[in-house]
């Protein structure tokens, strides 16, 4: 029965452990990374921009509305009277007053957009291009953070290997030393043999300090990056990688370079737009002295007039062709510059699976370079008890043995950092 509630209890403490400890992985960090980045509002700020601006253009089928108002004094007008005087019809002169040197109007003028040559509809897809382009441009500066987290994610991951290691040979140490003690105490051996390991222990010591005070420092770098609390009981986990390695490169700035290119394009579209005939309507009401156009009234009254128009530029002086021979200048810029961005993409790819081939290389004869490792320290431990070699020949066989444990973890983390990095060239995301 009390074997049963030890083993209760066991369970209990070992699953509040687990639960008590936070996992993070790096796909989380990249996540986080995005979301809490001032960068990470721009897309929704882009798309709201651009949502105003395609209202604006649409409202330019809606017709306008101007308020205008006007005073004129002429100080010479027609005198009809004077000129029709001449006449041999008695009266008549008299009977047509001068026209008024005064003209007072206030107005409102409707204009009415009937036909634009595709101006609004090109002017909307040039918007349409414009938040592609920035919503990629934020794409593309989120994904050079990857990068910097991941040197600050591996590093805590081998500091915890390191950590783990250096703890074992510590507790090797402390037991070691305990028994050596009591060997001294009974005469067997020196002294200075218990003080040999105790310096080791000393410096074991001082590795775990400064590896704790290093992630640390670490984890509140990470922590303001990502936004993610990392507590000391946190647990960095190592990614899970695709299986194939791919050649294929989906980075955000090669797309960007073809966003722009298909901005430069609409852009055309909106220049050939320009050169098409434009047809409108147009009203005018007012009110004024003397109405309208009616000279011979002289008092105030209201009027209108109706009419349309066509106006069309039918030669600009080559000024649309020498502005789109400016674009596809530009588009061969932007091809050339994708271009070079790829082959360097390329080439640090190469250059990355070459390093993943050394590394890999390297992992696949730490087992046995350990086992022998291994080996050795047994014997040494065996000689040291037989009092063929000294404390210090068996500490540097400890040593030896310690450091290729942790540079098998080492090699196999930087594996991982590696392989992360080679499919972040390609723009491949991670599970």
């Amino acid at each position: 029965m009390k074997s049963k509630l030890l083993i209760f209890c066991i369970i209990i403490l070992y699953g509040s452990q687990i639960k008590a400890q936070k996992l993070i992985t790096l796909n989380d960090c990249y996540q986080k990374a995005a979301e809490k980045t001032s960068l990470a509002g721009e897309k929704s700020a882009y798309a709201e921009l651009s949502t105003l601006k395609e209202e604006n253009l649409s409202k330019g089928w809606l017709p306008t509305l101007d308020a205008n108002g006007s005073f004129l004094y002429n100080s010479s007008v027609i005198d009809m009277g004077g000129a029709l005087g001449s006449l041999p019809i008695p009266g008549i002169a008299d009977a047509i007053k001068p026209l008024p040197h005064e003209q007072y109007k206030i107005t409102i003028d409707i204009n009415q957009m009937i036909y634009d040559g595709g101006s609004i509809k090109n002017a909307k897809a040039l918007e349409k291009a414009d938040l592609a382009v920035n919503a990629k441009q934020t794409e593309s500066d989120l994904y050079k953070l990857r990068s910097q987290i991941n040197t600050y994610y591996f590093n805590i991951l081998l500091l915890d290997r390191q950590k783990e290691i250096l703890n074992n040979y510590l507790d090797l140490f402390n037991k070691r030393i305990s028994s050596m003690q009591s060997a001294v105490n009974n005469g067997v051996i020196l002294k200075t043999d218990v003080d040999v390991l105790t310096t080791e222990k000393i410096r074991l010591q001082q590795q775990l300090e400064e590896n704790e005070i290093r992630k640390n420092a670490l984890l509140k770098v990470l922590s303001e990056i990502t936004g993610i609390e990392a507590e000391k009981s946190a647990s960095l986990v190592l990614p899970n990688l695709p299986a194939e390695f791919t050649n294929e490169i989906k980075r955000p700035e090669l797309e960007l370079f073809d966003l722009r290119k298909e901005q430069l394009e609409a852009g055309i579209g909106l220049i050939n737009s320009k050169r098409m005939p434009k047809a409108f309507g147009f009203a005018t009401l007012g009110y004024g002295n003397p109405p309208g156009n009616n000279f011979f009234k002289d008092e105030f009254a209201p009027y209108y007039v109706l009419g349309a128009g066509v106006k069309w530029n039918i030669f600009d002086w080559n000024k649309a062709s020498n502005e789109k021979q400016v674009i596809r200048l530009q588009q061969g810029i932007i091809e050339n510059r994708k271009t070079d961005l790829s082959d360097n993409l390329t080439r640090m790819l190469e250059v990355k699976k070459s390093e993943i081939n050394s590394i890999s290389s390297l992992i696949a004869t730490d087992a046995e370079l350990i086992t022998l490792r291994k080996r050795i320290t047994a014997s040494a431990e065996s000689q040291y008890s037989n009092g063929i070699i000294t404390a210090s020949e068996l500490l540097n066989e400890l040593t030896a043995e310690r450091l290729a444990l942790i540079n098998a973890e080492l090699h196999k983390v930087n594996l991982a950092m590696a392989q992360v990095e080679y499919f972040n060239i390609c723009g491949q995301e991670l599970e």
